[in-house]
């Protein structure tokens, strides 16, 4: 802890210094990143507690299977029309769950970055009703990355004068655990519930996994992870020089994980195999109850890492990084299909509701210009790149397979939807944004789920009703206005043109964002987006951008 107050005041004394010691500066938080990570064992066995013989699967209330992907664009997977490279990367068993299920031709994220999509999902709740506004992020890695001035058109912001109102442990940033998660939900129907991958919802006492519903945790706290070590030569890597966060993870990041709170450990081989192994075991374990299983990936996010198998299979991609990702997405939907076969395997098949999406849409830091195509933005965004995403869910026997859904909705749905299928009861002392997309799929609830969508990160606020959408922003001072009914991938602003339309949006927005609360934490650091291109080219004066408070 002395190191640490000594090394944030050196970075204070060095910020004014200027582009010369910012590279001193972020070399000093990888190393003292490095010096804050706990002890981690080698590679060990789980044991996942095996449930006692029950009534045969279809004689108890499905099992649900949720499967998150990490900043997977919404032309990543081929069932969108493209998949990585113009289809060079398949994604067969990604697909199948739309063939045997439906597909949410307008599924949306509950936010364009990670944590707050994630509060979202599990609370069936916009994020910024509860304060989760900003992905939880160290004090002096803002600085740093706040500094750093790669843009000169439009720099980066750190807001110092926030740093006084910030926890002084980023653990604490979390889900308030006053909330109710989908695994506290589906417990009172006793399922047993369990955790893999990802969480970011906070890593201190009372706001992990284990404290939030969740019977088994296997995974990391943290945002990001790598997926094999460094340098291991049975993987192949990709950096982006340009971007000062993947400088930051390639040296910061452990590759390691933990079960329910125990020391951290390495995985025993590549990070998405590894998930999956111990999701297929889980799987087996609870094969006698009905069970929530939360498989959160962090394939496809950076650090772009991937076997080196799937990288060799696809030779006719000649540019390395689209060749890294390209094998990444396809270790995952492989990944995804054993995932599926096990459930075949065991017999529950026909009784598990399985959903799949993206947390939110593809990263422009990764520099590859295809991957949300046909849409603008990107992660950081609430363009269509940055929120429409892969949404889709399975259920054999209840829901239709190959059936289209076109009415918009979003991540806030999929608590009320596990619930439904489980026979929970939503809770009734707060509001709940999401609804059961159940019925509306099978025709027993009419017209939209929503009558209106909701977004917002800061200074920059979306919304959209009846086929519109409005998005605005002060950094630039600016309101995009689109009809998405004829416009759906946003190119023609109406703004200036449908005066009447926008000052309708308007008051949908002001209505809704007055229901919010003032973030829990404050944001440290605002950064720049261009909407048509990602990071790596050129930005010229004359393209759009937006800046993203975080």
């Amino acid at each position: 802890m002395k190191a640490w107050k000594l090394f944030t005041g050196i970075v204070v004394v060095l910020v004014a210094a200027g582009a010369a010691a910012w590279h001193f500066r972020f070399d000093l938080i990888i190393m003292l990143a490095r010096a804050k990570q706990p002890k981690i064992e080698a590679n060990h066995a789980v044991t996942w507690a095996q449930g006692p013989v029950a009534t045969p699967a279809g004689q108890r209330p499905p099992n649900v299977v949720f499967i998150l992907a990490d900043d997977l664009g919404y032309n990543d997977i081929t069932l969108n029309g493209g998949g990585v490279a113009g289809g060079a990367v398949p994604t067969p068993a990604i697909d199948s769950i739309a063939h045997q299920g439906v597909t949410f031709a307008n599924g949306y994220s509950g936010n364009a970055t990670c944590a707050p999509s994630r509060a979202a999902i599990m609370t069936g709740r916009y994020a910024t009703r509860f304060g989760f506004e900003f992905t939880p992020t160290p004090v002096a890695f803002s600085r740093v990355v706040g500094g750093h001035q790669g843009d000169p058109l439009h720099p980066s912001h750190f807001n110092k004068d926030e740093v006084k109102n910030t926890p002084k442990d980023d653990n604490t940033e979390a889900v308030p655990s006053t909330e109710i998660t989908i695994a506290e939900a589906l417990k009172t129907r006793g399922y047993h519930t369990v955790h893999l991958g990802k969480w970011h919802l906070g890593g201190a006492k009372g706001s992990r996994p284990e404290d939030q519903g969740f019977d088994e945790s296997l995974g990391f706290m943290a945002g990001a992870s790598l997926f094999a070590p460094v340098g291991d030569p049975s993987v192949e890597e990709s950096r982006q020089d340009w971007d000062p966060i993947d400088k930051f993870l390639w040296g910061a990041l452990p590759f390691a994980v933990q079960y329910n709170g125990s020391t951290m450990f390495n995985p025993s081989t590549y990070m998405t195999d590894y998930l999956t192994d111990e999701a297929i075991k889980s799987i087996d374990a609870n094969r006698n109850r009905p069970f929530f299983m939360y498989l959160a990936y962090n394939a496809v996010h950076t650090p772009l890492q991937a076997p080196k198998a799937d990288y060799d299979a696809l030779p006719q991609i000649k540019d390395h990084r689209l060749r890294v990702y390209g094998a990444m997405v396809r270790n995952l939907d492989r990944n995804v299909g054993r995932v599926l076969q096990a459930l075949k395997d065991k017999g529950l098949d026909d009784n598990t509701l399985v959903i799949f999406t993206s947390d939110n849409g593809g990263a422009n830091y990764i520099g590859l210009p295809d991957i949300n195509r046909p849409y603008r933005g990107w992660k950081a965004t609430f363009f269509e790149g940055g929120i429409h995403v892969p949404f889709l869910l399975r259920w054999p026997g209840q829901l239709p397979a190959g059936a289209v859904y076109r009415s918009p909705v979003g991540h806030v749905d999929i608590f009320a939807t596990a619930a439904g299928a489980a026979g929970a009861t939503p809770p009734k002392d707060r509001v709940i944004d999401g609804v059961d997309l159940v019925p509306f799929v099978k025709g027993k609830a009419s017209g939209d789920p929503h009558k209106a969508m909701y977004w917002r990160s800061g200074r920059y606020k979306t919304v959209m009703a009846g086929g519109w959408k409005l998005q605005v922003a002060q950094e630039p001072n600016k309101a995009w206005l689109f009809d998405l009914n004829t416009d759906p991938t946003e190119r023609r602003d109406l703004a200036k043109t449908r005066p009447e339309k926008l000052k309708e949006m308007q008051a949908i927005l002001a209505q809704l964002d007055s229901q919010m609360v003032k973030p829990a934490w404050p944001s440290l650091i605002s950064g720049a987006f261009y909407i048509d291109h990602p990071g790596g080219q050129k930005a010229k004066a004359s393209d759009e951008y937006v800046y993203w408070d975080n």
